[in-house]
């Protein structure tokens, strides 16, 4: 089932892809979820960020070649940080380019959708809490992180992290291909069977830290092949079994 939420007609919705369509759901896909009878075609349909989350959980060098290329130590347990909900926006929304920031790169992910309230799960019971998965693309301001020597102000611009197309319930988290491309061009690739904490083990350990809510999402970091953007650059992070989740690069002028 791939789960997207959407706008039609003036009206916000949930619905599942078939196709060229959207099959209209009531409810939410964290509690009753109904099949109805609307079908709307993708096409004349605008869809948003597939989550609304209470909070963005990233992980950091989850993926050993990453570290490697960002001379920094495979860590021994997992270091997550928050990412704020004005970063959010979803498939097509433009990727505002910081006026502070001289560099930003592009990190495609696979992220963890949380179905229902998670505190203290344990590994084996992990996947009892995830409602699925999606793509994620964690923006960073390079330039900033080198030199905050900390990450929350360089992740943190409205805009870093666009998330869509749609949650998948049906995936192997732990086998799945995780691809960046920039106008048309492959520049990162990945298999999330190099993950240094797999997604059970994830959950797990962000949930005994923090009280995981339905709709909550885990960014499970980025593979090797981390690179550049710029204002006119389309950005797009794909992933078997998911989709594809394409944003275009904007810088603002100054006023």
């Amino acid at each position: 089932m791939k789960i997207v939420r959407f706008k039609a007609a003036g009206k916000t919705r949930y619905g599942v892809l078939d196709g060229t369509y959207i099959v209209e759901y009531s409810g939410t896909p964290y509690g009753t979820f109904k099949k109805g009878r609307k079908r709307w075609p993708v096409k004349q349909a605008v869809l948003l960020a597939p989550v609304v989350p209470t909070k963005i959980v990233a992980l950091a060098l989850n993926y050993r070649e990453h570290a490697e290329e960002m001379r920094l130590a495979v860590p021994d347990e997992p270091l997550f940080f928050l990412k704020p909900l004005s970063a959010l926006c979803g498939p097509d929304d433009p990727i505002i380019y910081p006026l502070q920031a001289s560099r930003v790169d592009y990190e495609g992910e696979l992220a963890i959708v949380i179905r229902k309230r998670c505190r203290h799960a344990s590994p084996e019971r992990a996947r009892e809490y995830v409602l699925g998965y999606t793509c994620l693309n964690d923006l960073t301001a390079r330039d900033i992180e080198e030199h905050d020597h900390e990450r929350t102000r360089a992740k943190a611009f409205d805009t870093f992290c666009p998330i869509g197309p749609c949650i998948s319930t049906h995936i192997d988290p732990n086998a799945a291909e995780v691809e960046t491309w920039v106008n048309g061009e492959r520049r990162q690739v990945g298999n999330t069977k190099g993950f240094v904490f797999p997604v059970e083990d994830v959950v797990a350990r962000v949930s005994a830290v923090m009280t995981l809510l339905a709709g909550d999402v885990i960014a499970t970091g980025t593979p090797a092949g981390v690179g550049p953007l710029l204002p006119g650059d389309r950005v797009e992070v794909r992933i078997d079994g998911i989709g594809s989740l394409k944003n275009p690069v904007i810088k603002l002028q100054e006023a």
